[in-house]
């Protein structure tokens, strides 16, 4: 079976600087790829990239995006339109801004239907309700004719993930969809993409920096750093046993419940690059405990490692070792 989708080579640029440089994966229907890592490594980009949504100072340089049978990366505007919505949808990290503020919540939620011929035989209006009751905003009818000033920004983002559910997508793309929301919250959320993934098949692209999130969401994870994926595995075998140094960093970072009293939270030392001035070896090689020659002057290759995985590193056998 094919995959759902399949990113190849993908390479975004701003200014002429690579700010998603190389990026492969896909994600099967029914699956939830995870891609983490720290802010500034590429992940909204390569989302944006996907979605047909780049800002203006971005350019998509290269590579290939499959959605069944079409490449995202070519076709044209009037094709994408009639994509995005519908089998393709995301939930944007900011969902004030990405709310029309001059139109009530529930039309803007109903219009999705209405554009993509999915309202026959129901009302759009009432299945919107349904939908905001679903994303657990209280109250749904009276917020159904409420403007998005007139919501929290928990309530926007809740109505932002029922205008991305409410057409099935055959794809979502999440980009930190749990943002501004209390745990209470988070955790219906994430419990009804798991059950859209598992009652229709969804394939989900989820973009999170919690790693708690991706333990219990997630099959797969992709681990990005400047631009790059420098690991990706199934989510099982990447808690269990780490091939990639900055890999091994980022899950030590998660604050546990067992640590010291009044102990500094951990860290990893040194900042990442600034787009245009990454290193030419290994990119994580200023900030790596495993550094030499090699990791300075010349790029790892993302190749297997294991059985079911994938890492860019020249010391993978010594990563186990560091902490």
């Amino acid at each position: 079976m094919s995959p759902v989708l399949k990113v190849d080579d993908l390479k975004v640029t701003i200014g002429g600087n690579a700010v998603v440089d190389g990026v492969s994966f896909e994600v099967d229907a029914g699956e939830i790829l995870s891609v983490v890592g720290e802010s500034g490594c590429g992940k909204s980009m390569t989302a944006f990239a996907v979605m047909g949504l780049l800002p203006k100072a971005a350019r998509l340089a290269g590579g290939r995006v499959l959605f069944g049978d079409a490449d995202l990366a070519t076709v044209s505007e009037k094709q994408r339109r009639s994509l995005r919505g519908d089998d393709l949808a995301m939930i944007f990290q900011e969902p004030v801004a990405s709310l029309n503020p001059l139109m009530p919540i529930g039309r803007q939620i109903a219009e999705s239907l209405v554009v993509h011929g999915k309202a026959k035989g129901r009302d759009p209006l009432k299945a919107a309700i349904g939908m905001l009751e679903e994303v657990g905003i209280p109250e749904p009818e009276i917020r159904s004719r409420q403007y998005p000033f007139e919501l929290s920004g928990g309530m926007c983002q809740r109505a932002m993930i029922a205008m991305a559910l409410i057409c099935r997508p055959k794809l979502l793309i999440a980009d930190e969809p749990t943002t501004a929301l209390d745990v209470t919250i988070q955790a219906q959320i994430l419990e009804l993409m798991k059950r859209l993934r598992d009652e229709t098949g969804t394939a989900i692209l989820l973009i999170t920096h919690d790693m708690g999130v991706v333990a219990d969401m997630a099959d797969r994870v992709a681990v990005m750093y400047a631009g790059r994926v420098i690991e990706q595995a199934p989510v099982d075998a990447i808690f269990a046993r780490q091939e990639h140094p900055y890999t091994r960093l980022l899950l030590s970072t998660i604050p546990r419940l067992d640590g010291r009293p009044k102990s500094l939270l951990p860290s990893i030392e040194g900042v990442v690059p600034d787009i245009g001035s990454w290193p030419v070896g290994c990119r994580f090689n200023p900030r790596c405990p495993l550094a030499d020659q090699p990791c300075i002057e010349r790029q790892p290759p993302l190749e297997p490692r294991r059985d079911t995985g994938l890492a860019a590193c020249w010391h993978s056998d010594r990563v186990e070792a560091m902490l």
